[in-house]
């Protein structure tokens, strides 16, 4: 096992010829500007400051108290608060009353005297296939110089269950907002394990479409933070990109998608909880998205042309959801169930 601040040294010694300058400077700069600190190394007065910290906020964020949680914000969230007061207000009804429960939480040091560009922190002890049951990884784009942790706590709710997920940063002797990220942990009563078996399952089917998103969806559920990955995320994350299509839209590259005598240029596709139902999103270019009428037109055309293309996906989602984007990034949705798209 190995300490995960010598990990990027052990990596690249496995790295064999693929090493390289860049990689080499990219573990120098993790060493020495970025640390990591897990529950169990952590001294007893920061790890209760933190948790104390996460529950006292999570009870301000059940009750729907933004204004409380503003004034413990960072001073550059307290400028744009708008973000977290629209996740209060969404969250409250399957929040309040709720019970709350926090995981071991993480302290995150930055040092230097300018902002990080891509700030990597490697929690806990790593094997020498990567991570171990009690390690993570956090990828924080732009981070300022500082000390962070980072508090996850399980809810149970009468609705659902959820995570609820705060960035702190140690501002004097307190630890204030710097984020929030809540999630609900299932789908319609299902978890990440639920859907992950339907990925396999329907891989096995030779279903490659519907596996691929299933996955997708799995690994969002398992995961409370999209930047943050553990051995189970890892895990999947690399049995799923053996299953991942070739013929999607990715990395910014378009799928042409015929539908009679025209050809829609697809740029996204993904799955999306709405409501209670796991729907799938299509989004496309368009002329012009302000023309409803035509966008309409298009949307309906466009969601028929998927299903004649994968009727597969019928199997999978509740609902299609179109959406014509144009270049100046408007954009007309249309939302029909399985049913009524013939």
């Amino acid at each position: 096992m190995l300490n995960a601040r010598w990990f990027c040294k052990a990596h690249m010694r496995n790295l064999a010829f693929g090493f390289t300058l860049t990689a080499m400077l990219g573990c120098a700069t993790m060493v020495i500007a970025e640390n990591c600190t897990i529950a169990n190394d952590m001294d007893a007065a920061t790890r209760t400051a933190l948790t104390t910290a996460g529950q006292r906020y999570f009870e301000l964020l059940a009750k729907g108290d933004s204004n409380s949680l503003r004034q413990a914000a960072i001073p550059s969230l307290a400028a744009d608060f708008s973000g977290v007061e629209t996740t209060v207000k969404d969250n409250q009804s399957a929040l309040a009353g709720s019970k709350a429960t926090a995981r071991p939480p993480f302290l995150l040091e930055a040092d230097g005297t300018a902002p990080i560009a891509r700030a990597e922190f490697y929690c806990g002890v790593f094997g020498r296939n990567g991570q171990t049951a009690d390690s993570a990884a956090f990828y924080l784009n732009n981070l300022p110089p500082g000390k962070y942790g980072v508090v996850i706590l399980d809810v149970t709710s009468a609705k659902s269950p959820h995570t609820v997920s705060w960035i702190l940063q140690q501002a004097g002797g307190e630890w204030k907002v710097g984020g929030l990220y809540v999630k609900a942990s299932q789908i319609a009563g299902h978890d990440g394990d639920w859907f992950l078996n339907r990925a396999r399952e329907f891989h096995t089917k030779g279903q490659a479409h519907n596996a691929w998103f299933y996955y997708l969806e799995a690994r969002s559920l398992i995961s409370p933070l999209p930047f943050m990955s553990t051995a189970i995320t890892d895990k999947l994350y690399d049995e799923s990109q053996k299953a991942q299509p070739t013929d999607l839209p990715a990395d910014g590259k378009t799928v042409d998608l015929a539908a009679g005598a025209a050809t829609y240029k697809l740029t996204e596709l993904f799955p999306e909880l709405v409501g209670t139902d796991l729907d799938l999103i299509v989004k496309y270019q368009a002329a012009d998205a302000s023309n409803t009428n035509a966008a309409y037109t298009s949307n309906v055309a466009v969601m028929k042309a998927l299903l004649g293309k994968y009727p597969e996906l019928r199997d999978a989602f509740a609902a299609i959801v179109a959406r014509a984007v144009d270049a100046s990034g408007r954009d007309y949705g249309t939302m029909l169930a399985m049913k009524d798209i013939k």
